[in-house]
């Protein structure tokens, strides 16, 4: 069952947000500082929890990674309010999970509460079937070693950075792969020029011109392959929620086509999608490739401008998101260029 409703209040940007979700491909937009990745974070670290006994409070702890481990840091602050409380909540159908807290002066030894949807979290486990995060930093070229050097020692990493290496070492399935993984696998192929090896926690991309290791790969090239290898290790599968945050970094334009196709094609097969963008070109892939039948909404998120505060407005084609910060930014390209022309052909 995919993720139905978030709210928040007093959490890092946000002052206030209840934000209704498609169980298909949430998509959002907004300048920086509107808590895009926050809002993605809050909603992984919600479905982690789902498969272990962790308590939200600590796992958006790793998730965020706020100075010292003080959860108060995650508080925002408000003016005439000395120790205002944050809520996280987020549902599935009847079932959510959250935490709230305190920011006091002791910070983390003396947490002043942590409400643990307790009687609840049964239903929220067997609601959601798994969870990846794909940051905004690629991670598989740094892969050997990292694992095990995160288990044992103190480094400053936020935890998504190790759970993506966790999903992409997975093995494949046992069953066989269904028609619809067999496509999205080989257009995937096609794209990269051959499949995905590993061999001593390296990651090659083997074609016809033999292996080609990971750090000698292009960017753009490793995130496709990232997405393969989370296709053909099954974690996304039906039921799943894929968090994706800033898919346009360092691929090149050309591949959009082929990475909107691919989160079209999952989120029809029972992927819940999130993704966090600045990007034209992927919204336009995204609208045009879009059916009547996917389920697709643009969440823009914008500082008010009665109180500054961070607002939501979705809508569900291109052409509808207000505000649209990235086609703002294209407007004023496209008006400079024209002013150009214009003074150009008057002298």
């Amino acid at each position: 069952m995919p993720l139905t409703r978030v709210q928040l209040k007093n959490f890092t940007a946000f002052a206030e947000l209840d934000l209704e979700l498609s169980p298909g491909i949430n998509v959002l937009v907004g300048a920086n500082g509107t808590g895009k990745t926050h809002l993605m974070k809050v909603c992984y670290s919600m479905c982690e929890i789902s498969r272990t006994d962790e308590s939200p409070s600590n796992k958006l702890i790793k998730v965020f990674l706020p100075s010292g481990g003080n959860r108060g840091r995650l508080v925002k602050q408000v003016h005439g309010i000395p120790y205002p409380t944050a809520e996280v909540y987020v549902y599935c159908g009847d079932s959510y999970t959250g935490a709230s807290f305190q920011n006091d002066r002791v910070g983390l030894e003396n947490w002043r509460r942590s409400n643990y949807s307790g009687p609840y979290n049964k239903g929220w486990a067997k609601s959601i079937t798994g969870s990846t995060y794909i940051p905004a930093k690629e991670m598989l070229s740094n892969a050997p070693g990292f694992r095990s050097l995160y288990a044992q020692r103190e480094i400053h990493f936020e935890e998504v950075y190790a759970d993506i290496l966790d999903r992409a070492f997975l093995p494949p399935l046992r069953e066989p792969f269904e028609d619809t993984t067999k496509h999205l696998l080989g257009r995937i192929e096609g794209a990269m020029g051959g499949e995905v090896s590993i061999k001593n926690e390296e990651f090659f991309l083997s074609g016809k011109k033999g292996d080609i290791e990971f750090t000698l790969l292009a960017e753009g090239m490793r995130k496709l392959g990232l997405l393969w290898l989370l296709i053909r290790n099954g974690s996304l599968r039906p039921g799943s929620v894929l968090f994706w945050d800033e898919p346009e970094t360092n691929l090149n334009p050309k591949l959009y086509g082929v990475a909107m196709e691919v989160l079209l094609e999952l989120q029809r097969n029972g992927v819940q999608v999130f993704l966090a963008t600045h990007d034209y070109v992927i919204l336009r892939e995204l609208d045009l490739q879009m059916e009547e039948e996917d389920d697709v909404a643009f969440h823009s998120l914008y500082h008010d401008p009665e109180g500054g505060e961070i607002a939501c407005q979705t809508a569900r084609r291109y052409l509808d998101i207000n505000p649209n910060a990235i086609e703002e930014a294209f407007e004023d390209i496209y008006d400079q260029q024209l002013e150009r022309s214009l003074g150009s052909f008057g002298r």
